[in-house]
């Protein structure tokens, strides 16, 4: 099993973390570099223009005749927003930090030779206040938030909340350019390693994933030919041994009676056995082919099976599920169950044979349980693989052929089951079948 921490992950999302992160980063450094090289600068020229200002219209309005400065501070109110007027009560200072007004205390304390802290209040709207010395008198002048028409804070939230959805879209288009041909070509492996022929791929207009999937083509095509080759070849070579195996049939059917009796009885089951065995060469051959899908009602398939056996002398009871049906090929379910109970029977030391099914999430789990000897846990992956048997003494009537539990792998592989073998609880072995619920 793969540890927790190296299990794979999506190609997809694995791109879009990396490239967002990436598109992230940068946007960050250039937002940084623009308030630090353009925003800040331009500020700081602001806020010294309107700390000229401000300076000016103090210095003016004390110069002025008495008489004439309603009429000047009406038209600094008129024309720049300003209100001016002497020192009245104290104002509290500020506490909240304000960039800009920060620059603008600079900027009043450069121009008047002391420091200057520009002072907020808040009635209905917010305004800002510098005090100053003209003229031998204090002045207070202000101007309203509004007239600065700036939200450093607010601009800033916009652009970073543009730069995370711009930078996720952007990775998201890039990932699924990248990563959509890449499901298609796995999905047509998948197809190709449980015996399925996937449909041609089609082209891409990147030049690298159209030439992959140009020979993903390619080979997909050679592995259909490849393996109705094999079919062909093994179906042929497995047919034209029943002549001369008939011919060596005839032969010792002639022998005269005067041959050794057991010489003759010993040959007649050493051609009992190359027929056998070519019967099932013969079996794995048909059965590979594709098989056209039926709606198969589990439980009367398995329930017909288990009253055969019976039928014949076994001890086997069947536990279906009622109402699970499943979409397959019959005769290549047939075949797999065929094998797993006629496997089970044959170790089972003459003790009962049970044949189960439930419905699990959305698959089926057929099991086949026996009371024989079992199988060594180093064993249960090896019996699948062709002529390999547990019981080395190469007696068919002990240990079968060795082509039994062979064909029900290539056959669920065939197909996409998934078949198993465990021990079973108090001695004996579970083989499990497991396939989708039709419809899934």
């Amino acid at each position: 099993m793969t540890p927790a921490h190296n299990k794979p992950h999506s190609l997809f999302y694995g791109t879009v973390r990396t490239v967002a992160a990436s598109l992230l980063v940068f946007q960050i450094f250039l937002i940084a570099a623009t308030v630090h090289y353009v925003m800040l600068p331009m500020a700081q020229r602001s806020a010294d223009d309107l700390a000229a200002l401000l300076v000016l219209s103090a210095r003016t309005w004390v110069e002025l005749p008495p008489e004439t400065r309603k009429d000047f501070e009406l038209e600094l109110i008129r024309q720049h927003q300003f209100m001016l007027f002497e020192d009245a009560a104290p104002l509290p200072e500020r506490t909240v930090p304000l960039p800009y007004l920060e620059l603008l205390d600079e900027a009043l304390s450069a121009r008047l030779g002391e420091p200057v802290t520009v002072k907020v209040t808040d009635l209905d709207t917010t305004w800002f206040w510098a005090e100053m010395h003209a003229g031998g008198k204090l002045m207070r002048i202000g101007f309203p938030k509004s007239r600065l028409h700036t939200d450093p804070p607010m601009m800033l939230l916009l652009a970073l909340i543009a730069t995370v959805l711009l930078s996720l879209l952007t990775a998201l288009i890039l990932a699924r350019r990248i990563t959509r041909p890449l499901a298609r070509l796995s999905q047509a492996a998948q197809r190709i390693g449980t015996g399925g022929i996937p449909e041609a791929l089609p082209d891409s207009h990147i030049r690298e994933l159209s030439d992959l999937s140009a020979a993903f083509n390619q080979m997909a095509l050679q592995v259909r030919e490849l393996l109705a080759n094999r079919t062909t070849l093994l179906a042929g070579i497995s047919h034209d041994l029943r002549t001369p195996l008939a011919r060596m049939r005839l032969a010792v059917e002639m022998l005269p009676d005067s041959s050794d009796q057991k010489t003759v009885e010993r040959l007649r089951r050493d051609i009992e056995d190359m027929n056998t065995l070519i019967g099932e060469f013969l079996t794995l051959s048909r059965d590979l082919q594709q098989e056209a899908q039926d709606e198969i009602v589990l439980e009367t398939m398995l329930t017909e099976m288990a009253e055969e056996q019976n039928a014949q002398g076994a001890q086997v009871a069947c536990h279906a599920q009622p109402g699970l049906t499943v979409r397959a090929g019959p005769l290549a379910l047939h075949r797999v169950l065929q094998n797993l109970l006629g496997n089970a029977l044959r170790y089972s030391e003459g003790k009962p044979v049970e044949i189960e099914s439930e419905h699990k999430g959305q698959q089926v789990l057929i099991s086949i349980l026996d009371r024989g000897p079992g199988i060594p846990p180093q064993e249960l992956e090896k019996v699948f693989r062709p002529f390999y048997r547990v019981e080395s003494s190469r007696n068919a009537n002990t240990g079968g052929s060795g082509l039994g539990l062979a064909i029900v792998q290539q056959l669920c592989t065939a197909n996409g089951w998934q078949v198993a073998l465990r021990a079973r609880e108090g001695g004996g072995t579970v083989a499990e079948l497991s396939l989708p619920l039709s419809g899934q």
